[in-house]
């Protein structure tokens, strides 16, 4: 199982995970924030995820390369006339290669749409998670509250918690970004009024979510429950 070595070498400011319940919708969040800081040139990679429901009823899942707006099926159906899917490691796999790409292009920020079960047990993305975070690359991640300690096992409880509100990542993106050595890389007519979760708030901190512009990844419009 990947982990991560040298935790005491890692900025804590490098990791934020947002910290959602199943009410809420982290995927189009993140989707809207990273196609909007790609508009004012920030290089941004990675993959974020979107849900639907085939007219069967059947749930589809597929993995969006933030750089391209290429469709990856993350999922795939468990047999005739099945009502669920599970994952696709074929779909897995490629969802890395573009996870792995935007590593080695060294963008400014790197998301990857969630930590969550198959992560916690040691499947699904988490080596490219190891990669990330042992390269220093800024991390933008998202983890369903039962999740929780899976995430504070593998990170060593190190990096930040944010809540699921377009503001509190706004305000992570700020301190990440006018760190010496980094570039400006935010704009200014912004407002960064977020709220990062202190520790003894964890599980009683909620702020109603802002108001985001409309994305340009149209797939990601549709309201769903987070699984």
């Amino acid at each position: 199982m990947a982990m991560i070595d040298n935790l005491d070498d890692i900025d804590p400011t490098d990791v934020a995970a947002v910290l959602y319940q199943p009410d809420d919708d982290a995927d189009e969040l993140l989707a809207d924030f990273v196609q909007d800081l790609a508009r004012h040139d920030v290089r941004v990679g990675g993959i974020v995820q979107r849900h639907f429901r085939n007219a069967n009823g059947t749930d589809v899942m597929l993995a969006i390369d933030v750089a391209t707006g290429r469709e990856i099926s993350i999922s795939q159906l468990l047999g005739s006339g099945a009502a669920s899917c599970k994952l696709d490691t074929n779909g897995l796999a490629e969802a890395a290669v573009v996870v792995s790409q935007a590593l080695r292009d060294k963008v400014d920020l790197l998301v990857i749409s969630k930590f969550a079960k198959q992560e916690a047990v040691g499947r699904g993305l988490r080596a490219e998670f190891v990669d990330a975070i042992t390269r220093g690359t800024p991390l933008l991640t998202a983890v369903p509250r039962k999740c929780l300690a899976d995430w504070r096992a593998f990170t060593g409880d190190v990096g930040t918690l944010l809540l699921c509100d377009r503001q509190a990542v706004e305000e992570w993106w700020r301190v990440v970004s006018t760190r010496p050595g980094r570039r400006r890389a935010f704009s200014p007519s912004w407002s960064y009024l977020g709220t990062m979760i202190p520790d003894s708030l964890m599980t009683a901190a909620r702020i109603s979510p802002a108001s985001i512009p409309e994305s340009p990844l149209r797939l990601l419009r549709r309201p769903r429950k987070q699984p």
